[in-house]
This record gives C-alpha cells, sequence and structure tokens, in this order.
C-alpha cells in the first residue's frame, strides 16, 4: 500500500514558528508531528510514501531521507496551494492505480488502528464528532453505516461528524478519474480543488465508503491544540522520559520529555513540558509548554507557552509564542 502525505501548507497559524519550519515538524511529546504519523504507518506496514511538498519542503526532504533512509520515498512538489485535491491529484504520475492507497494529512495527530483501517475491505473516512464542524469537511452516515454524503467547510452542517483528514482508498482509479474531473471543469470549493469534492462523486457514482471513528485527533494547526496535543501524548506510555537526577537543584513534576544534552538548574520542570535538545535552562519555572532546541531560558516562569529553536529569553513571567532564532531580554 502506498500513502500519500500532504505536507505543503504554509501553516499561517502557528506563525511565527512557520516562518523558518514546516508545520508538520514542529515538535510534540519529543518529536516532529510529521514522526508520529510516519512511525503509525510503518508500524502498520506501509513501505511506500508520497510525499506533496511546497513551503519550506526542503526541510521535509531532508528531514524524511535522514530519519527513513530505508523507505521508498517520493516527493511531488505543489507550486501553488489550490486544495488538498489538487495535492492529491499531483502524485498521479506515481501513485500505482492497482493498489489501494491511504492519504493522511501532514498536521494531524491521530489516536487510530491504522492496521484495522489498511486491512478494510471498504474505503474508508476517517470522522470525529466536533462541537462546532463548519471549519471541516462534514460527513454524513445512513443507519446501515454508510457515508451518504461528505461536505467541505458548510455553513449549515448537516451533522456533527468532521472529517479529521485520514482517508483509505480502495478504488484508486476511481478517485483520480474524479479528482481529474474537478481540475479539468475547474470545479472548486472555497476557491479550491476539494478532496472532500473528489470523494462525492465517488458516492455518486455508487462507491461505498463507510465510516471510522477516531477517538483522538488533534489538528494541530494553532498554539492552543499544540500545546493540548504535547499534554496529551505525553501522559500515554512511552512518551514521557523518566525522571532524571542528574539535574541540578530541580524539580521534574511527570509528564515532561527532555532531550539530549539539555542542562537544567535551579528550575521546576513540568507538568506537560517537551524540552528539546540542547536547551539550557536555568532559574525558571515551566509548565505546559513546548521549548525549542539550543533554547536558553534564564529567571523566567512560563506556562502555555511554545518557544522555538535558538532563542533566549531572560527574566519575566508571560505566556509566549516565540519563532526560531529569536532573542527576547525582558529582565
Amino acid at each position: 500500500m502506498q500513502a500519500i502525505i500532504p505536507v505543503a501548507g504554509a501553516g499561517t497559524k502557528l506563525r511565527p514558528h512557520t516562518y523558518t519550519q514546516p508545520k508538520a515538524l514542529i515538535p510534540v511529546a519529543g518529536k516532529p508531528i510529521l514522526s508520529f504519523i510516519m512511525d503509525e504507518l510503518i508500524a502498520a506496514g506501509v513501505t511506500e510514501y508520497i510525499f506533496v511538498i511546497g513551503y519550506l519542503g526542503e526541510k521535509i526532504r531532508d528531514y524524511v531521507e535522514k530519519k527513513y533512509p530505508n523507505l521508498k520515498v517520493s516527493f511531488v512538489e505543489q507550486e501553488t496551494r489550490e486544495g488538498i485535491g489538487h495535492a492529491i491529484w499531483l502524485t498521479k504520475e506515481v501513485v500505482s492505480k492497482k493498489e489501494e492507497i491511504i492519504i493522511v494529512l501532514g498536521d494531524s495527530v491521530f489516536d487510530a488502528d491504522m492496521k484495522t483501517i489498511i486491512a478494510s475491505e471498504f474505503s474508508l473516512l476517517g470522522v470525529k464528532k466536533v462541537d462546532d464542524p463548519r471549519s471541516f469537511g462534514v460527513a454524513e452516515i445512513s443507519d446501515d453505516d454508510l457515508i451518504v454524503r461528505v461536505e467541505e467547510k458548510p455553513q449549515i452542517p448537516r451533522s456533527n461528524l468532521a472529517l479529521v483528514g485520514l482517508y483509505k482508498i480502495k478504488q484508486t482509479t476511481a478517485l483520480f478519474e474524479a479528482l481529474n474531473y474537478l481540475i479539468e471543469n475547474n470545479i472548486r470549493t472555497k476557491n479550491e480543488f476539494q478532496l472532500t469534492d473528489a470523494i462525492m462523486r465517488m458516492i455518486d457514482i455508487g462507491i461505498p465508503f463507510q465510516p471510522f471513528k477516531i477517538n483522538n485527533w488533534f489538528d494541530c494547526g494553532k498554539k492552543e491544540v499544540l500545546l493540548e496535543t504535547n499534554a496529551t501524548l505525553l501522559r500515554k506510555a512511552g512518551f514521557a522520559t523518566l525522571r532524571n537526577p542528574r539535574f541540578e537543584k530541580t524539580i521534574i513534576i511527570d509528564p515532561v520529555f527532555i532531550g539530549e544534552n539539555c542542562k537544567i538548574q535551579n528550575s521546576i520542570i513540568g507538568p506537560n513540558v517537551t524540552v528539546g535538545d540542547n536547551a539550557i535552562i536555568q532559574n525558571s519555572i515551566i509548565r505546559e509548554s513546548i521549548i525549542g532546541t539550543f533554547t536558553q531560558l534564564e529567571s523566567v516562569s512560563l506556562h502555555g507557552s511554545v518557544i522555538g529553536s535558538d532563542a533566549l529569553i531572560r527574566g519575566h513571567s508571560q505566556s509566549l509564542n516565540i519563532g526560531d532564532n529569536t532573542e527576547i531580554d525582558l529582565s
């Protein structure tokens, strides 16, 4: 099975971090969002990957090639962002139409059984109930548990089941025929070519889709969701690091992930904190936050903060959203 992972978005809601780092490479619970997706797919047996890259795409390419050197990987560039449907359509030359495919949006973290999804005899759409579905694709389900309608960001939703960005497609040829129809006839929704519209076209010609309900889903496009994702993952087994006594006069309040070669003194770290490699933290209190690699914090109290890499912060209590290569002196 082939996996298509679109990662071409600019991540404007996560600026300033996404000025220098693709959204898919922003870390939560000790590793980039993209690695959570990749590791789940690899564990489920997927060995071939197609990435749709665009903004800062060379960083995605470098990361994947270094982190996963033994996988069969292709990169397709989306020079103009014209929607997820357009991104998938661009892969038409490298996708094998004889195989099933799985599509996973590269900015989301799921709590899903990928093996069960891949083994299903049906095409599947991942769904989850949300309070306000108007910002998502929305699915309607019949009494016999088939999806009868999907719609992208409707003003008046007919259900509260949001599409979470996880698609298992058995009829690959039919999908690309539907996408090609949209492109050739310039059929857009919200001024973009939508994967949702292509799937609706497949449903209209009788191709069955079943819903696959997701327990936990994090669309990591905002600072608040990024921090919530970090906290949730840290509470799961295997993500947080154990308490480490090497830090001088420091209290660690679990769950916390602390990277390699960090120097921490006279501080309180946690709960729900991720600290990147080679960070230096002194005389500080950090909770509910993500701290980047090679960042220095001195005499600060931070909560609900996302601090990028190579940042320097001294002296005050704030809730901050600081990008890479930043220096702030609040003393």
